[in-house]
């Protein structure tokens, strides 16, 4: 009772004496203001508050309170996650005049005080994780000297107000995760100190305001992900002091290869629409690749080929390339990467094998290759730091390795479904088998291991551990035997298909699949026992099972297009065959037999400018037709510029014109590949073959009923081939059915289905291809201000009245005989007749367009317009005739010296690639000799009169300095500081002696490529020319010294 009494009074005491020192506390003081602040927002009875202040002392002294040098004025006050409820008291914080910097972030404040703009002096805010709501007041912009605002985490919303213009100091500025939902207001383009702006996770929509990617020389970090904000990559352009970006979630488009440049770290561009080629990045010589942390570009629709430049970031802890548009290639080069621990390429196209050099990646925490088209089995995987692996949905075979599964139990996430796999485990629970190996299949050759999935120790270790090796010992010539007879079983079953698979995809028949326009059913029980016919390979035994394979259960992601037919699928069968699956869905009334009839004959009509069909398969009321794969997208695409990977109506192109291997091309636009009138006239010609073999050398005649632009595709070789011939009906001569009369703008006015209706719609892509004009939609300019209604009025008008060439298209002027051009027009306006009588037929097309046919393609020059715009090429022009030298020279016995390399004795062969001729002609050459009957010609011949192998060798460092400067070995222009060298060789010598050789570069290319490299070429070339012939390097040597130097995949096919 005393001790109650003892602490009641000592609590009094405590009591009375703090609301002494409260009470002397002088009106406005700091400490006042502060003590008020606090008491205010529920800290003068919590149980925290003295660790804030201490009343018996100076403010100065006070926990989270800052002064000056002085101890005068409070400066600053950080108050972070101190419980502070409610809005900000008035006449309390806001009335310290001194103080520049103030937080008071993670707490539960919900608004401004009246008087808090009065905080003049303010440098840095920070209420960040708070409760504030509403608008943002326009009195931010009272704070002109402030250089750091913090406002993320609350629910500010609303518009963004364009005040900011007032606050020019701004350093950081940080708005994340709020509700503004205006446009980003042009004002701020004034905070010209920004060095942090970070936007994200708001509904800011609209562009970006005018200036954005100028007005900000010193921004290190931009976020302005989870918005609404469009825009295209070549805003960031000029950026080039960003360190990080993160644009995700957006919805900006347009080339990507524009965002890669200066010092970049972190990127993350995902989610959004971006296109371009991604190797085409490594055009950036500015970039530093080993700066690289973070790099994520997936859900976007970027093509083309994975860079080689990722090699160089070293650094790189994160990449995501998944869900993209890239061209079928093999697996993506890790070499160097060991720094990685997320790694996420889920469809990216990826076929063959896992590269081995993964097991090399031991920090991996992540590891995604789900959806593609991976084959083989899986590597060595057991990394120690692996959380999550995901591998379904390819085609992977073999055993789970042993030390994967032993991992598992430790993970946090794992899938191995929809692959040809099998596994040996006696205790993996039902549950996780089905959700994560869903058609794996359970073989156990050898006595399982019990203990993979669930360790535990046991009491009676020792009796078990007996008990197991006497079963074993007992059983050891069954499991022999059981050994020998699964193997035998396992390789029938995988030679044949994966039986087992098959019949794990197939129980749950029949299938339903599902596309935008349609719903279609396979109603088969088995689908392993629905078999697909090949053609030519008829003892493969493929079956529908095979196709659900190839195409992940007809999954979105591999729907190519939902044409006319109905929709069409890319996949891959057994042994990496590319195929297009077309499910004729609309409008079949054939029987099984009367199908398969049809689509056998189909399958034996081959000519080198139709589609090849491959098989087909009768699933239920399906018929499914399997085509050879297009690589190279169709005429629609390639004439009307459509961006990269976009589809129309019955393309089944991924538009990715960038292969995979060394004879694939590299597509950098409609503009290059149809900027000649010979390469459309290739298209006209071929196309043409291909309906006159139809008409008139198939028996009965074939009408195709649907020619069109879309409808003609180009193969691997750059060659015209039709496609969809005789979906629709094989015609007899005479047959009038008009089931399907051609797409508009192409169908003829007459209502007879003939083979003169394939002639008309012929007519019109020719039209296409001569004016690059669509049939219908497309502005058809008359000098008279009419406007036709179609192309086929529009062209047909002008040829009456002998003005047809006005119809040309200004793209492909240039490139060919205007009268050539106004005859193709001609041929048009024949086949477009109203009457099908006064049309030509495809037989006579075909000598009519023979008759114009351009001269045959130049053995293009190396110094062409069209040819040299990029570095790459020009090097694989030097590398080739290098390599042609070097081979002369080393690999022929005697050697053969050549004795006149120059520009004109390099020829490009029908793939651009470039071939030595003349050699030979002179003398063959052995060791010693010094005949010099042919020392070169003028330009290219050394100062030396001993013609040896090293005449070569200058002769050659002429071509390559021709290649990098664009500049002809005599008569050209060589200014050297206002005086003028006399040929090529002396001019770039003389820059590179005093290391000015990048004055010499060709303006065309440097742009194109590495500033260093084509700086090496040039100093390669000097080595080349040097007056004394011990001092220039061999054949062999330059070789070598070119491929140190070489660009990333190099162009391929490319058709200018």
């Amino acid at each position: 009772m005393k001790f109650a009494l003892f602490f009641m009074i000592l609590a009094l005491f405590l009591k009375s004496n703090l609301g002494q020192l409260h009470d002397q506390f002088i009106p406005n003081s700091d400490e006042y203001l502060i003590s008020q602040f606090f008491e205010k927002m529920g800290m003068i009875n919590a149980s925290n508050s003295h660790h804030v202040y201490n009343l018996s002392s100076s403010a100065c002294l006070w926990q989270f309170v800052f002064c000056d040098a002085k101890q005068l004025n409070v400066i600053g006050l950080v108050a972070p996650s101190l419980g502070l409820i409610g809005p900000i008291p008035d006449n309390t914080i806001a009335k310290l005049k001194k103080i520049q910097f103030l937080d008071l972030s993670s707490n539960e404040i919900s608004n401004f005080s009246a008087d808090f703009w009065s905080l003049t002096s303010l440098k840095s805010l920070n209420l960040s994780n708070n409760k504030f709501s509403a608008n943002l007041p326009t009195n931010i912009g009272n704070f002109g000297s402030l250089e750091k605002l913090d406002l993320s985490m609350n629910n500010f919303s609303g518009s963004f107000p364009d005040v900011f213009s007032s606050l020019a100091s701004l350093q950081v500025l940080n708005l994340n995760r709020n509700r503004f939902d205006s446009v980003i207001p042009l004002g701020l383009v004034h905070c010209h100190s920004l060095t942090s702006l970070d936007l994200s996770m708001n509904s800011f929509h609209g562009y970006l305001p005018k200036g954005f990617d100028t007005s900000f020389p010193k921004l290190k970090s931009l976020n302005l992900g989870g918005n609404l904000i469009k825009g295209r990559g070549s805003e960031f352009k000029k950026m080039v002091s960003l360190n990080y970006l993160n644009v995700s979630k957006n919805l900006f488009e347009g080339s990507v290869v524009e965002i890669f440049q200066g010092s970049l770290e972190v990127v993350d561009l995902s989610s959004n629409k971006f296109e371009g080629h991604i190797s085409r990045v490594n055009y950036s010589s500015s970039l530093d690749w080993s700066r690289f942390i973070h790099l994520d570009l997936s859900d976007n629709e970027i093509s083309g080929m994975f860079y080689r430049n990722l090699s160089r970031a070293r650094n790189l802890k994160h990449l995501n390339l998944a869900n993209n548009r890239f061209s079928t290639q093999s697996f993506i080069h890790i070499d160097g990467l060991h720094s990685l621990e997320y790694l996420n390429l889920s469809k990216t196209n990826m076929i063959g094998r896992i590269a081995q050099k993964i097991s090399t990646l031991t920090r991996l925490k992540t590891l995604d290759l789900s959806k593609n088209h991976l084959t083989g089995k899986i590597p060595h995987l057991s990394f120690r730091t692996l959380q999550n692996l995901d591998l379904s949905n390819n085609n992977l075979t073999g055993d789970i390795p042993l030390s994967l599964l032993q991992k598992l139990p430790w993970m946090e996430r794992f899938n191995f479904s929809y692959n040809n796999l099998t596994l040996c485990d006696a205790e993996l629970s039902l549950e996780t088998f089905k959700s994560a190996f869903i058609g794996t299949t359970k073989s156990c050759p050898f006595a399982a291991n019990p203990t993979l999935f669930k360790r535990k120790v046991h009491k009676h270790r020792g009796l078990k551990l007996a008990l197991g090796l006497a079963i074993t010992l007992i059983f050891m010539l069954l499991a022999l035997l059981l050994f020998a007879f699964t193997c035998r079983r396992k390789a029938r079953l995988w030679d044949a298909k994966q039986e087992s698979y098959r019949e794990e995809r197939t129980i749950s028949g029949p299938f339903s699949f599902k596309t935008d326009s349609t719903t279609w059913v396979a109603d088969v029980k088995v689908a392993s026992l629905v078999p697909v016919v090949i053609f030519e390979k008829p003892l493969l035994n493929f079956t529908f099972s095979d196709l659900l394979s190839a195409t992940s259960n007809f999954d979105r992601d591999t729907l190519l297009a939902d044409g006319r037919f109905g929709p069409v699928y890319r996949g891959f069968l057994a042994g990496e065959v590319h195929v297009a699956i077309k499910v004729l869905v609309h409008g079949s009334t054939m029987t099984d037999q009367e199908a398969a009839s049809e689509l056998e004959y189909l399958g034996r009509i081959k000519h080198p400018n139709l589609v090849l069909l491959m098989g087909y398969c009768l699933a239920g009321e399906q018929r499914i037709a399997i085509y050879d794969y297009m690589e190279n997208g169709n005429l629609h695409n390639l004439l009307y510029d459509l961006p990269l990977g976009v589809q129309v109506n019955e393309d089944w192109s991924t538009d990715t014109w960038e292969e995979n291997d060394e004879n694939g091309i590299q597509n950098v636009g409609s503009e290059a590949l149809l900027i000649t009138w010979q390469f459309r006239h290739k298209i006209a010609l071929g196309t043409a073959r291909a309906l006159a073999f139809l008409h008139h050398g198939c028996s009965p005649p074939i009408i195709h009923r649907d020619v069109k632009a879309s409808s003609v595709y180009l193969d691997y070789n750059l060659e015209p081939r039709l496609s969809d011939f005789g979906l629709s009906k094989i015609f007899g001569n005479g047959v009038t059915d008009d089931t399907v009369r051609g797409s508009p703008g192409y169908a003829p006015p007459d209502d007879v289905v003939t083979p003169k209706s394939d002639v008309y719609a012929f007519g019109v892509v020719l039209l296409e291809l001569i004016t690059g004009k669509k049939p219908v939609g497309d502005e058809y300019p008359d000098d008279d201000n009419s406007k036709a209604q179609d192309l086929v009025s529009w062209v047909r008008g002008l040829v009456r009245v002998n003005r047809g060439s006005q119809a040309i298209d200004p793209k492909i002027r240039a490139t060919g005989n205007e009268a050539q051009l106004s005859e193709g027009l001609k041929i048009g306006y024949l086949c477009t007749a109203d009457l099908p009588l006064k049309r030509p037929s495809m037989q006579q097309v075909v000598g009519l367009l023979k008759d114009i046919e351009p001269d045959e393609l130049v053995k293009k020059h190396i110094r062409s317009e069209a040819l040299l715009i990029t570095w790459r090429f020009r090097h694989k022009i030097a590398l080739g005739t290098a390599r042609a030298l070097a081979f002369l020279h080393h690999g022929c016995s005697p050697p053969i010296i050549h004795r006149d390399v120059k520009a004109s004795s390099v020829y490009l062969d029908y793939n651009l690639e470039p071939r030595l001729s003349d050699f030979g002609l002179s003398k063959i050459f052995g060791n010693g000799v010094t005949d010099d009957t042919v020392r070169g010609s003028p330009g290219y011949a050394p100062p030396d009169d001993v013609v040896t192998p090293k005449s070569d060798v200058y002769a050659f460092g002429v071509v390559l300095l021709e290649l990098i400067t664009g500049k002809k070995p005599v008569g050209d222009e060589y200014l050297y500081d206002n005086s003028k060298a006399q040929d090529l060789v002396s001019w770039v010598r003389g820059l590179v002696r005093v290391n000015r050789g990048s004055q010499a570069i060709d303006p065309k290319i440097r742009a194109t490529g590495n500033e260093a490299q084509l700086s090496e070429g040039l100093k390669i070339g000097y080595l080349c020319t040097a007056d004394l012939p011990l001092k220039r390097p061999s054949m062999q040597q330059v070789v070598g010294l070119l491929k140190d130097i070489e660009p990333d995949e190099l162009v391929k096919n490319h058709i200018s």
